[in-house]
């Protein structure tokens, strides 16, 4: 049941946000959707988290349809709820309206139990110049090792 093969990343919001914390979290799926997750067929496209009544939502994840489900077929879009304990939902909620921040799914994976988690992110949003900045850190970092090795 365990695969560890499954781990889908979001990398443009690790290049879009500048990410202070992150959290692991359960998501609440149906039976189809994880077996499209176990397949592989997300996309992280304009997905973000928002919090509706003291309770976090992960909205604009888009988990592919299963082929064989047949009449219990799931929204490709649909909205899905995030499981985190209650103290780190008003933490991170006191954060999110006082200092301005976003919250981003940054990775989905099944763990070791065959359970999905969602590893998200607190990020503040980059400026042009500091993206720019990241990129030149990574290609010198990336020409260190070149010569390194």
């Amino acid at each position: 049941m365990y695969n560890p093969n499954v781990l889908i990343k979001n990398k443009p919001a690790t290049f879009e946000y500048a990410i202070e914390d992150r959290l692991v979290a359960g998501i609440v799926l149906m039976g189809s959707e994880i077996k499209s997750v176990r397949k592989g067929k997300v996309s992280f496209n304009d997905s973000y988290c928002t919090f509706t009544d003291d309770e976090l939502w992960v909205k604009s994840l888009h988990i592919s349809e299963y082929e064989n489900a047949g009449y219990s077929q799931h929204l490709a879009t649909r909205e899905r709820k995030l499981l985190l304990k209650r103290k780190e939902l008003k933490k991170w909620a006191i954060k999110v309206k006082e200092r301005g921040l976003t919250i981003v799914p940054l990775a989905l994976f099944i763990n070791e139990n065959g359970i999905a988690k969602l590893e998200i992110g607190l990020g503040r949003g980059r400026k042009l110049h500091d993206k720019r900045e990241v990129e030149k850190n990574k290609d010198i970092e990336r020409e260190i090792k070149r010569y390194i090795k």
